[in-house]
């Protein structure tokens, strides 16, 4: 007998809440937060130089604005107007 129900997720249906229930173990926000540190740590544990860690540091909290707020928020943006919830001004 054939299952009639489709396989996937149907186009009606409505986007997860949470853009990180799309992603994978290594794109959460826990692992993004630790490997930015370990970036920031090892650049001065290994070079020791504070010329080298602090344009380090500068692109790791470029890197968490861009993955950690913005992304999710054109995320959220874009679900509530796929959804027609969107938020008055």
């Amino acid at each position: 007998m054939v299952d009639p129900s489709p396989i996937g997720p149907s186009p009606a249906a409505a986007p997860p809440q949470s853009l990180w229930a799309l992603k994978p173990w290594w794109c959460q926000p826990w692992s993004i937060l630790l490997t930015g540190i370990a970036a920031i740590a090892g650049s001065w544990l290994l070079l020791g130089r504070l010329w080298i860690t602090i344009p380090c540091a500068a692109l790791v909290l470029l890197w968490w604005w861009l993955f950690l707020v913005l992304v999710p928020a054109a995320y959220r943006s874009e679900a509530s107007v796929a959804t027609g919830q969107q938020r008055l001004p």
